[in-house]
């Protein structure tokens, strides 16, 4: 399957693990950690992603990446667990929800925060490039994605209160392009499949887990827009909800304190 890279820190219970988005890697949530004070956390990056293996060709699911989640908390924390996803991260969430629903979730997971992902991918406003990238243009795309393209892309999804920064932007890049993951995007971008063909499955689990489960929200996103919100509003009416006006697709990066002190409000409250 391949090795991913994990980092995490010893700590209070319940362990905080966070779950990053496409196409980007833990490193979105670096700024995050220092706001979580005592707790224990565990960050990681998804097969394909970030300086994760990135094997190709491979057949990668969201489906795997929920099994390397479960392999990962097997090896490095011990006692209950919350998770603070984000972007595709949170369809992996919405998976793992479905296996404990089932019980077949190996880890004490007992509450969720979900952030600014196209869970209900029909509310969603996709770029252009990711309808390029699930294409039959798919492959040349990826091929031809360079440093310049992606930073104007990347950039696009930051509020204009918050832009993205040059040094973000290079950081964000040489993660992509670690080990050539660049030239996969199209292989990675089948998890938006996935979010149609499992939809009955993980909105379910929105629905009937059980457990907390809540939704953070920079409301300037222009992918996982306030509809998106709306709809999962409407599949989970008792579900706290906080709002980051002024913020886009990537609250973490934008403002790291607002986005840890929102979650944490939800997850550790």
């Amino acid at each position: 399957m391949g090795r991913v890279f994990v980092r995490l820190k010893a700590g209070a219970t319940p362990t905080v693990l966070l779950l990053h988005g496409f196409p980007s890697s833990s490193f979105d949530f670096r700024a995050v950690l220092p706001y979580l004070g005592d707790h224990a956390w565990v960050t990681m990056d998804f097969l394909g992603y970030g300086l994760s293996d990135k094997p190709r060709p491979h057949r990668y699911s969201l489906l795997e990446q929920a099994n390397l989640v479960q392999t990962v908390i097997a090896q490095t924390a011990t006692g209950p667990v919350v998770v603070l996803a984000h972007d595709m991260g949170t369809s992996v969430t919405t998976e793992l929800m479905a296996r404990d629903l089932e019980g077949r979730l190996p880890f004490d997971m007992q509450r969720a925060v979900l952030s600014n992902g196209s869970v209900i991918l029909e509310r969603a406003s996709l770029r252009p490039i990711q309808k390029v990238l699930r294409g039959p243009l798919g492959p040349v795309a990826a091929r031809l994605t360079n440093r310049r393209g992606f930073q104007r892309g990347f950039g696009r999804l930051f509020s204009t209160d918050h832009p993205l920064s040059a040094e973000e932007a290079a950081a964000q890049w040489e993660l992509l392009s670690y080990n050539d993951g660049n030239r996969i995007a199209h292989l990675l971008i089948s998890y938006l499949d996935e979010r149609e063909r499992y939809a009955q499955r993980w909105h379910g689990a929105v629905r009937d887990w059980p457990k907390p489960l809540g939704f953070v929200w920079g409301l300037n996103d222009p992918v996982a827009t306030t509809n998106v919100l709306d709809g999962l509003r409407e599949l989970r009416p008792g579900a706290a909800v906080v709002e980051l006006p002024g913020l886009g697709h990537y609250p973490q990066i934008e403002d790291p304190k607002a986005y840890a002190d929102a979650a944490l409000s939800l997850l550790v409250g």
